[in-house]
């Protein structure tokens, strides 16, 4: 039996790639993943989405998996939340928005606007305020092998080192799902132009050590929220959830013990608890209409 529907949507100026679960008329829920990641990182997730109902969609973002890349090698939250906002019109309704990391962020800008078109946002491990020497640990990862691997095995190193707490799988061929064979050598997934991003963020003062949009955006949620954090994350500490909660007093917050920055992966049965548990305290969604 087909699990999984790929679909095709359109982001921004470039197309999304996606998969689907879930009745065609389940309210919607949107996952984004973070940097370096991609729609694969949600299935069990996605899974869940469909035994209770809903109709889920997984993304992966501009320059990440199967999605276009920014034709003029330009990457911003801006472009990001661009994406989310087309993604959000072509499938209708008032989705639940659930951003990991940088999809967190571009679901944070969206869902901070007036009047709202996302029925609530959940964060998953991410807020204005990140902690920058784990910052620092995700670019070093993803700028470490700009000449790609020679093998699976180097590229399965490469993901033990970032990665210890993980279990290292004895089969590496899953590695094949985040890897592109460009020239004889293995090359992560996303576009390398997509490594200049900090340097727009600088300019466009999203700034996550102080006062900035993300913030202001924060500060404007009006719709039921909630963050997760990652009991031993190396992004979010408990000082910067605390000013979240402070900046978005309405705010749930679950902390998963135990669980790493990468909380569906780390703590997936935790997670979707903590997911489908608030969602599922959401008012009924108003039904959908389609032009006829």
């Amino acid at each position: 039996m087909k699990t999984f529907e790929r679909v095709a949507l359109p982001g921004a100026g470039v197309e999304l790639a996606a998969d689907a679960a879930g009745p065609q008329q389940g309210p919607p829920i949107v996952f984004l993943p973070g940097s370096g990641q991609t729609r694969q990182s949600w299935h069990k997730a996605l899974l869940e989405a469909a035994r209770l109902g809903y109709r889920g969609y997984a993304l992966d973002l501009r320059g990440h998996g199967d999605s276009g890349w920014s034709p003029d090698g330009a990457y911003s939250l801006d472009l990001f939340a661009a994406d989310l906002r087309q993604v959000m019109r072509h499938i209708g309704g008032e989705p639940v928005l659930v951003g990991a990391s940088l999809g967190g962020l571009a679901s944070l800008l969206v869902a901070s606007a007036a009047p709202p078109e996302a029925r609530a946002l959940i964060l998953v491990d991410v807020t204005p305020r990140v902690d920058g020497s784990g910052a620092r640990e995700v670019v070093d990862f993803m700028s470490g092998a700009a000449a790609g691997f020679a093998t699976l095995d180097e590229a399965a190193d490469a993901v033990a080192s970032y990665l210890p707490h993980r279990p290292r799988p004895r089969d590496n061929s899953g590695l094949l799902r985040n890897l592109r064979l460009r020239d004889g050598r293995y090359h992560w997934h996303w576009d390398p132009a997509f490594m200049r991003m900090g340097e727009a963020a600088r300019a466009a003062n999203y700034q996550y050590g102080g006062p900035g949009p993300l913030d202001a955006a924060a500060r404007a949620l009006r719709i039921p929220t909630l963050l997760i954090r990652g009991g031993r994350s190396q992004i979010v500490t408990e000082e910067s959830a605390r000013e979240f909660l402070q900046m978005a007093p309405h705010a749930e917050f679950v902390d998963i013990a135990g669980a790493h920055h990468m909380l569906a992966g780390d703590a997936n049965d935790a997670f979707n608890d903590a997911v489908f548990g608030f969602i599922g305290k959401l008012a009924a969604p108003a039904p959908l209409c389609f032009a006829v």
